[in-house]
């Protein structure tokens, strides 16, 4: 399913993070600490640029923010940088409403609002 021109997913079509399906997290840092997906890898928006060669992947990048825009944005950018980047649809708010597990940096169960 597209948006737009950026490719999008909903939740439940994120596949399980591996080194073929990686799920980048582009919100703040107070968001992350909060709660973010297992698994998944944090550089906040602005950092993408700059950090984007720390994320090894060989399949599609996952992309997620709050509720879908911050990430369509990086999505956009990735794809012109060359980047095979899917957006998920509703961010971090839809994952946790579907009941997909959100965690603190120490591993225990968080939620995201």
């Amino acid at each position: 399913m597209t948006s737009g021109s950026v490719p999008s997913v909903s939740v439940a079509d994120v596949p399980a993070q591996s080194a073929e399906a990686v799920l980048l997290d582009v919100r703040e840092q107070d968001e992350w600490e909060q709660g973010h997906a297992p698994g998944a890898i944090h550089i906040p928006m602005g950092d993408v640029p700059a950090r984007i060669g720390q994320v090894e992947v060989s399949g599609p990048l996952y992309v997620v923010c709050r509720v879908g825009g911050r990430s369509a944005r990086v999505v956009e950018y990735l794809q012109h940088a060359g980047v095979e980047a899917v957006n998920v649809d509703g961010g971090m708010v839809a994952w946790q409403q579907a009941g997909l597990p959100v965690v603190d940096d120490a591993g225990r169960p968080a939620t995201v609002y």
